[in-house]
């Protein structure tokens, strides 16, 4: 049990509400250790948005952020959530699909202000995603994310006024961790004062949905064999999707889609 979260507690919150909050789940000093290093994501993943023509000035945001070996790696390598995202997805294999620092500047506006959900296809009672928010600073009555509770199970798009009227936030200290359906129909906060509002948000699929990113050709071979077992799973390396006939014709043991991935 993590966070006086029971497994029973997490499924029927999930079923009736969509998400399930985790109080101060990961300590002081590894949540500085995260925050520091999702800042410097954003700084990093800015200088390929300008490059790129994507943005001016970067919109504080940094998307895919696996390989150097900093805190982010190690707490994807952790697991702390596994027998909670295991039980959504029916205890069957799950994979990385997205995993993105917030930097939360003051004033900014962004993407993520906008009313959404982070999954379009809606097959009742078969989620397809879990999203996750790692809280690396207090999240306030006044800068929590916003979410409409129970809205995961709906097709339509709430409407401004309600949303705005039924909505509620995602509040807790710095280290404490939220699950939430994709299909949950939530936005962000315009962060006043002058402290950025840090988080990193990840993305979990069943594992034969494609990911937004291809974590294991992007991480590599060489960075793939120091990993546990669970984590080359969460990684995709199990989910490959060959590109020449040499890699589609092999044995069963090295083939690169394993078949217990759906």
């Amino acid at each position: 049990m993590l966070g006086g979260v029971t497994l029973e507690k997490f499924e029927q919150d999930m079923h009736e509400k969509g998400w399930v909050i985790f109080e101060e789940a990961l300590p002081d000093d590894f949540v500085k250790e995260l925050r520091d290093d999702c800042l410097k994501w954003v700084d990093i993943c800015k200088k390929y948005q300008i490059k790129n023509g994507v943005n001016g000035s970067g919109d504080g945001t940094a998307h895919h952020c696996l390989g150097s070996g900093d805190s982010i790696d190690r707490y994807v390598d952790m697991h702390l959530f596994h027998p909670y995202i295991s039980r959504y997805f029916d205890d069957q294999p799950y994979i990385c699909n997205s995993l993105t620092p917030i930097g939360g500047f003051p004033g900014v506006t962004t993407y993520v202000h906008k009313l959404h959900r982070d999954v379009r296809t809606l097959i009742p009672g078969y989620p397809l995603k879990l999203n996750m928010l790692v809280m690396c600073d207090d999240f306030t009555s006044e800068n929590g994310t916003m979410v409409l509770t129970g809205s995961h199970n709906r097709p339509d798009r709430p409407s401004d006024e309600e949303f705005g009227r039924y909505h509620e936030r995602f509040v807790g200290r710095a280290g404490s961790v939220v699950l939430f359906n994709s299909t949950l129909w939530h936005k962000g906060v315009t962060i006043l004062g002058s402290r950025p509002r840090v988080a990193l948000t990840v993305g979990y699929g069943r594992a034969f949905v494609k990911p937004a990113m291809d974590y294991a050709r992007m991480l590599g071979e060489v960075y793939g064999d120091s990993l546990s077992p669970l984590t080359r799973q969460v990684l995709g390396y199990n989910s490959r999707v060959p590109v020449t006939l040499d890699e589609w014709y092999q044995a069963v043991d090295k083939r690169l889609y394993h078949p217990d991935q759906g």
